[in-house]
């Protein structure tokens, strides 16, 4: 179970399916609001350099129907204008996409998986009066 810092939403009863037959879903759960709205969600995650297509939003609603209320859709990479479209057309299910630096942000939010180091950097500015002089 997950709960957001303000205690709104939380996740219940995750299972992560990941499997070959499994129809592009690498997982399902229940997301709770407010503890008195509830709805199922399914979500994909997609380790890639590049950017996802909108073909690939199609894809995964096309494994979301009579599944689920709602999908999310999580990448390393990025997505295409044409791909977060697609995510929220009008009459379709909607997906909502996190991306890699979204993600990434997420992780270093919660402390989760990473490790935080603070790093000075320093500004050398050249002295260009000493190096004419010489």
């Amino acid at each position: 179970m997950s709960k957001n810092p303000q205690g709104v939403w939380v996740y219940t009863h995750v299972e992560v399916t990941g499997r070959s037959g499994d129809g592009g879903i690498d997982g399902k759960g229940v997301v709770r609001i407010g503890g008195l709205l509830s709805f199922h969600m399914i979500f994909q995650c997609k380790r890639w350099q590049g950017s996802v297509q909108s073909s690939v939003i199609r894809d995964f609603r096309g494994a979301m129907v009579g599944r689920t209320d709602k999908g999310l859709l999580i990448t390393t990479g990025t997505f295409t204008k044409g791909a977060r479209a697609e995510a929220q057309r009008d009459g379709a299910p909607p997906i909502d996409l996190v991306d890699g630096e979204t993600l990434v942000n997420k992780l270093k939010d919660l402390s989760l998986g990473v490790e935080i180091k603070e790093k000075v950097v320093q500004e050398i500015i050249l002295d260009k009066e000493f190096f004419n002089g010489i």
